[in-house]
């Protein structure tokens, strides 16, 4: 693995405020893509269009959040990050503008493509976390990170909500655009004045990733084991759904959403993850994640009648992979210092098609083979990742050349 060569270019040194406005900028960025998730209805009416079309709709933030994750994500490595950033959240800002306005649902998919796409900028910053922290605190900078990512995800459904009810899903769009404008005019005189610091052509760049994996066993075994526990992530929750919207439960959707507030013990497990593996290693941080996780997930399986016991498993399920997850990157952004985006960029794609996978499966599995069957099927992948961390040495011990 390549020595961290960046002592004399990282004008790092990342203050604890600017580390925090990160995770609150990786938090918005994340968010944008979600509001609307919990307005389909609302969206549907407006439009004069069907629930089902406007669901369409709103699945084209997920492909162009996988767009923007080979596309613009190498970008902070290219050019100055608090540039990239800044511009990002500009076009996003504009983006959902343009969504407030519209009046057919083609468009609105369409432009919501490109907020999916500028969504990633939560990819960037923690990029650009590990290139700018110092190698001591890497670990550390990229858990506050990834908490502000992983309150996105929460918030954005939430106040998304909130905010439709209160005035409307166009007002709601509105609110984030200006949100969005706060960040950008901010960004260029908060983050650091880092330079780019590719070598590359952006396009040898994009161009590079895939052959990323042939050259480096760090990256195939962190995108490996990455992708399975998220399709179990994934699986658990979208079969959950499933699972309680039908008999015996047959709870509103408005109840079952509020199981994801069980979500937030995980945004904590990513603060403490973080230091936690700057202190013992990755390696141990993983495997004590996954193990939590296993084990909540088991419960979970057998448990959830109980309200009570199925926000616990949840919760500690959740705070488990998240943990794990944080450990795991710090890995890949560890490969190359200098400019780690195309790597971190390579890994979020593989760790996306695992979720991906994972809803597509849990939602199928509940109706066929019935939520403890679905629930043993993702435990045993997060088990099989489990599996692979131990039986690989550990990062140090690995010797990747390119």
């Amino acid at each position: 693995m390549k020595t961290d060569r960046v002592a004399g270019t990282r004008t790092g040194r990342l203050r604890n405020p600017v580390v925090w406005y990160m995770s609150l900028a990786a938090a918005l960025g994340t968010a944008t893509v979600y509001p609307l998730q919990p307005a389909i209805g609302a969206v549907a009416g407006s439009l004069g269009s069907s629930p089902a079309a406007v669901g369409v709709a709103l699945a084209c933030g997920p492909v162009g959040y996988l767009c923007g994750l080979v596309l613009l994500v190498p970008l902070v490595d290219r050019y100055p990050p608090r540039l990239v950033v800044a511009a990002q959240f500009g076009c996003l800002a504009v983006a959902l503008a343009l969504n407030a306005i519209v009046g057919q649902v083609w468009i609105l998919g369409l432009v919501l493509g490109v907020v999916g796409a500028g969504s990633a900028v939560g990819a960037g910053l923690s990029s650009v976390a590990g290139r700018l922290a110092a190698a001591p605190r890497r670990a550390t900078v990229l858990g506050i990170v990834t908490a502000g990512i992983s309150a996105g995800i929460l918030a954005g459904r939430i106040v998304g909500g909130r905010l439709t009810d209160t005035i409307g899903w166009r007002g709601t769009l509105l609110v984030f655009a200006g949100a969005c404008v706060v960040i950008a005019a901010t960004a260029p005189l908060i983050l650091p004045a880092a330079p780019g610091a590719g070598q590359r052509g952006y396009l040898a760049v994009l161009r590079s990733i895939p052959g990323l994996f042939a050259r480096y066993a760090t990256l195939r075994l962190a995108a490996t084991r990455g992708a399975l526990w998220f399709f179990a992530f994934c699986a658990v929750w979208a079969g959950m759904a499933v699972a309680l919207s039908a008999p015996p439960f047959e709870y509103s959707a408005e109840r079952i959403g509020l199981y994801a507030l069980a979500g937030l013990l995980g945004i904590v497990a990513t603060r403490v993850a973080g230091t936690w593996t700057d202190r013992l290693g990755a390696r141990r941080v993983v495997l004590v994640g996954l193990t939590l996780a296993a084990a909540a997930a088991i419960t979970l399986g057998f448990g959830l009648a109980s309200t009570a016991t199925a926000l616990i498993c949840l919760a500690l399920f959740d705070a488990g992979l998240f943990a794990a997850q944080v450990a795991n990157q710090s890995t890949v952004l560890a490969i190359e210092p200098t400019a780690p985006a195309r790597f971190n960029s390579a890994y979020m794609v593989v760790y996306f098609v695992g979720g991906s996978l994972g809803t597509a499966f849990g939602a199928w599995a509940v109706e066929q083979m019935g939520w403890p069957a679905m629930v043993a099927v993702a435990t045993g992948a997060i088990v099989v990742a489990a599996a692979i961390t131990i039986g690989t040495p550990t990062v140090g011990a690995m010797h990747d050349q390119e």
